[in-house]
């Protein structure tokens, strides 16, 4: 989890109660200047945070360790279990004790339980991924070890005990799952459609009521299998008679204060989710509007924690403009035509081996409303959608697309008439991706509404995150403008400048990216999914590409840790 009093220094603004993205009321105060430097001192107290969280994790296992040892004694004084004994009749137990550390790693507690005279002990602990190492400690004292594992899915531990002066062994062994989960692509399929009863148990269907729930089944749902941790949605809003937002969230946990998909009356507005399930296989889809709002759920891939796919960020990058003739043949895409993408060896993809690609999708220009659908190569057009827009809007959203078995993706413009299409790359995921996602609860990261300032044109707020020891690869977030004064586009890129570079004052205004992750106009809210690379510092600019001043709001849903 990460630490909000650590954001606050190193970004240089004050936490804040989360709220409920949407308009506010103080919508015409002025505009500010760029986000102040961090504050000294965060570097520190990240380093104060990393040790307290390892304590944490130590804690827990020695907790463990300690439930096992007592069970350990009764069996011994009952004369059950499986204590080896001396020819005296003394007893030797090993336990030990285990917690997840993050996405790969397992902190470890062992020690022995006897009544022999006191030794040294060795542990020698095989890890079931191949690798074991050797530790030593007294008999009866604690030895703590932690292990970080290529792979996530289910590791056997085995710890073989010996007391090196009476030659006496013990075994004990604990199946752990690691709390990291890979992905599996999943051919774009409707699970929820409130408007003729898909995935709701009836057959008419109906709107969600305002400030009502619905639920989705996941896990088990065709061919989702039991288990999933998380699952990539486009949820769409339509029929809104009222603006409002969608809340995502696990069945089963208390519902969010963040927001997923924002509308206004009259919209219909899809926004990808990558969303946690709950125990119960189900997730939340809550609407919080004043009117009855009809939901779509389309799903395009899931994690589970076991060996699938991992996540690889890459510098965000345009493959396809049909307005320049970039990556396609040049002018707008006719209606109801479906043309292919190569991905596959672009824009700093590999040529071979991409199960997926994390993509944002823009429609501009259109002729008339419609949507565009993204989907493999070698299927047909499914019946699902990516992106919505009226005539003249320009409208972006974020995907995850299954690749085709020949590197491509298909991509259909699914209105009577012409648009153009965008298309920028974020990510992939892969057999050799070494990034595993790991969900948290969602947390409302920044919000400029409730500061004095708004972010202004062409400037940039950077967010900082508390990497406790982690690798980290990408951010989830959703991220939303509201209160615009003018038309525009947000990007968002990695910084340059570390932590020790702001505090030292050597920090340089870095250089925004070409791309885009979401376009408003004047008056507008919008969202969109943004899967950000952390780079090597951990922070993260948010571009206001416009010339006007906007609110911002980062919403935080998981992080891409890598192995």
């Amino acid at each position: 989890m990460i630490s909000a009093a650590v954001a606050a220094a190193a970004v240089g603004f004050v936490p804040v109660t989360a709220q409920a993205a949407g308009p506010s009321a103080d919508h015409g105060r002025a505009a500010t200047a760029t986000s102040p430097a961090p504050a000294a001192g965060s570097a520190q107290d990240a380093t104060a945070q990393d040790a307290s969280a390892r304590a944490a994790a130590k804690a827990a296992a020695v907790k463990d360790l300690a439930a096992k040892q007592a069970k350990a004694k009764a069996d011994a004084a009952a004369g059950s279990g499986a204590q080896a004994r001396s020819q005296q009749g003394e007893y030797f137990d090993v336990s030990m004790g285990a917690v997840n550390s993050h996405a790969h790693s397992v902190g470890l507690a062992t020690s022995v339980t006897t009544d022999l005279t006191s030794s040294v002990v060795s542990y020698d602990i095989d890890w079931g991924d191949g690798t074991t190492v050797r530790e030593y400690g007294m008999a009866g004292a604690l030895v703590f070890v932690d292990h970080r594992y290529a792979e996530v899915g289910t590791h056997k531990i085995t710890i073989t005990a010996t007391d090196t002066y009476h030659k006496v062994t013990a075994t004990t062994t604990q199946d752990i799952v690691l709390d990291g989960s890979e992905f599996t692509p999943h051919a774009p399929v409707r699970l929820l459609d409130t408007r003729d009863g898909t995935g709701t148990g009836t057959q008419a269907g109906g709107a969600v009521a305002p400030y009502g729930t619905t639920r989705v089944k996941i896990a088990g749902n065709g061919d989702i299998p039991a288990g999933v941790t998380a699952v990539a949605l486009n949820i769409t809003a339509t029929n809104t008679p009222s603006g409002g937002h969608v809340i995502a969230y696990a069945s089963g946990k208390k519902q969010p204060t963040t927001s997923n998909v924002n509308f206004a009356a009259g919209q219909t507005v899809p926004n990808l989710a990558i969303v946690p399930v709950g125990e119960d296989g189900y997730v939340e889809l809550a609407n919080r509007s004043e009117g009855p709002v009809d939901l779509i759920a389309d799903v395009t891939g899931y994690f589970t924690r076991s060996a699938a796919a991992g996540y690889t960020s890459v510098k965000p990058s345009r493959l396809v403009d049909t307005r320049a003739g970039l990556g396609t043949a040049a002018g707008q895409v006719a209606g109801r035509t479906t043309f292919g993408v190569q991905i596959a060896g672009q824009g700093g993809l590999p040529a071979a081996g991409v199960t997926a690609v994390a993509l944002n999708i823009t429609a501009t220009g259109p002729k008339g409303s419609g949507h565009l659908t993204a989907f493999p190569s070698g299927q047909q057009a499914p019946s699902t959608s990516s992106v919505n827009f009226t005539a003249g809007q320009t409208v972006a959203n974020a995907v995850i697309v299954p690749v085709g078995p020949d590197g491509k993706i298909n991509i259909r413009n699914g209105a009577w008439d012409p648009a153009d299409v965008i298309v920028d790359v974020t990510g992939y995921y892969s057999a050799d991706g070494k990034a595993a996602y790991l969900p948290m609860e969602p947390e409302r990261r920044y919000d400029s509404r409730t500061s004095q300032f708004q972010l202004a044109g062409q400037d940039y707020h950077r967010e900082s995150v508390w990497t406790n020891g982690r690798a980290l690869e990408a951010l989830v977030m959703n991220v939303t403008v509201t209160n615009t004064q003018g038309s525009g586009h947000l990007s968002v890129a990695p910084d340059p400048n570390s932590l020790d570079d702001y505090i030292a004052g050597k920090d340089v205004r870095p250089t925004p990216p070409d791309s885009s992750v979401l376009n408003w106009t004047k008056g507008a809210t919008v969202a969109n999914l943004v899967q950000a690379s952390t780079g090597t510092t951990g922070v993260v600019d948010f571009w206001n590409r416009g010339w006007e001043p906007t609110d911002l709001i980062v919403d935080l849903f998981g992080s891409y840790e890598k192995n």
